[in-house]
Order: C-alpha cells, then structure tokens, then sequence
C-alpha cells in the first residue's frame, strides 16, 4: 500500500511549502502544520503514516512531541534538525523517531529517506483486503463485495466504508468521517448523510431499518462488526448477477437521516 499520507510539521513556512510541493509531485497526500498544537489536532484527524517533524520548532518541546507519535505506534517519523551531533542525532532516535536528517539537506535525499520508510512501511503485514461476514472489501482494487455480489461504490462511499470499518465499531461524528474519509474537500458535514444513505441502499437489507451502518443519535454513525459476522446467506441463494464496479465522481446535495 506504501505511504499514502504524510503530515509535514516544520515552522520555516519556505521550506514547509518546498517538502510538501515535492511529496504531493512524488504522489503523496500531503497535510503541513506550522506548530506542535496544530499538528497534534490535525495527526489525529488525518492519522498520517509518516511524520516530517521539525525539532527546533520554537516555543515547544519536538521530542516531547516525538514521544507521544511514537507512543501512537500508528506511524513512522523523520525528524529534521539543524544540530548535527551525535548527542542530538542519538535523543532524537531515542525519544521516537524512525530516521533523523539534518539541515540543510538534498531534495534528492531527503526523497530518497522517505522512499526507504515506505519500503519498511510496505513490509509490514498490511492486509490487501477485509472480510466481515458476508462483505468482502478488496483494499487494492478498491472493490466491495457483498453476498457474493459485487457493488457499484463511488469513490466517496468506498473511502467512507473504510473509514467506518477502521475504528471496531466506534461511532464517528460527521465530521470525523468527512475528514478521515475525504481530507481535502470542503464539502459540508451533512453530506455524509447523502452518501450514508447511498450506501445503505447497497449493502443493507432494509435500508429503512439498517443494521450494518447504524445510526447513533447526537454523535454520528456506527459500523455494525457483529451484525455482519453473523449475516450467513443461505447456500445456493444469489441476489443476482455480479455488477462491475463503476466510478462516479460525486453525488450531489445533502439531506438529514
């Protein structure tokens, strides 16, 4: 899978734009963050697989900070220093970070160390696909199957599926899942309620009564594990013939649940 998210924190607004230009040109979803604050708000909206920390960031404590990314255990983390010696390069490993590049530095190097984190990242055991019951998600093709019937999904309801399945039946605001599921739109929270609706449309048996997508009053939406685990389709019971998969761009408007 590689890494598909990289929160860059540097306090130099220059050099900020520069990795960020370079990462998102290398095929990167990129997020930047100027100050430890905001970057511990953005880390766990985005949950980042990488980590560009700047550890002279002025008025905060970076190794502090690199503590508690290592503490998430959700991500690797280059740290980025102007002091070269051995006693800094040494704290920065022990607090957390993964690798540790002291400024200046080449584009060309500085790539080259991230291309290495995704090589590790990608050895890791990353599951090519999820199977819950009778839904089966295929993470590289992008592609659902339910009941032994493959679903149209956009790509907004495949990204929103994922996110709910991420999180072992937690319920999530609208918010949370328009930013965990769509980082870059500006769309409004309640369009989630559109696309939530779609969904269901697709892999529930009564929409008007959903069991797998549930909704929990004041706070959001939940993904139903075990209602799933146990839906078993009677043997040689079809829904219909396989669909293939389509691509759509959007779904337009809002509406309430």
């Amino acid at each position: 899978m590689g890494i598909a998210t990289i929160q860059v924190i540097e306090g130099n607004p220059h050099l900020r734009s520069l990795l960020g230009w370079h990462l998102q040109q290398a095929g990167y979803r990129v997020h930047q963050s100027a100050d430890l604050v905001r970057a511990r708000e953005a880390y766990q909206v985005h949950q980042p697989n990488l980590v560009i920390l700047d550890a002279q960031l002025p008025g905060s404590n970076s190794l502090e900070f690199c503590q508690w990314i290592a503490q998430q255990g959700n991500s690797y983390l280059l740290m980025l220093s102007a002091r070269d010696t051995e006693s800094d390069i040494v704290a920065g490993l022990k607090s957390g970070a993964d690798d540790y590049l002291t400024k200046p530095f080449g584009m060309r190097e500085f790539l080259a160390r991230i291309e290495a984190l995704a090589r590790r990242l990608n050895r890791l055991s990353v599951p090519a696909s999820l199977t819950y019951g009778s839904l089966y998600i295929d993470l590289v093709q992008r592609r659902v199957r339910y009941r032994d019937e493959y679903i149209d999904l956009t790509p907004q309801e495949f990204s929103l599926l994922y996110v709910l399945t991420q999180v072992g039946g937690k319920p999530l605001s609208r918010s949370d899942l328009l930013q965990r599921a769509w980082p870059d739109a500006i769309d409004n929270p309640r369009t989630v309620d559109t696309h939530i609706l779609s969904l269901r449309k697709k892999i529930e048996a009564d929409p008007r009564q959903p069991s797998v997508i549930q909704t929990v009053r004041n706070v959001g939406y939940r993904f139903n594990v075990d209602r799933l685990v146990t839906d078993v389709t009677p043997q040689g019971q079809a829904r219909g013939e396989v669909r293939s998969m389509a691509t759509v761009a959007s779904v337009p408007g809002s509406s309430s649940v």
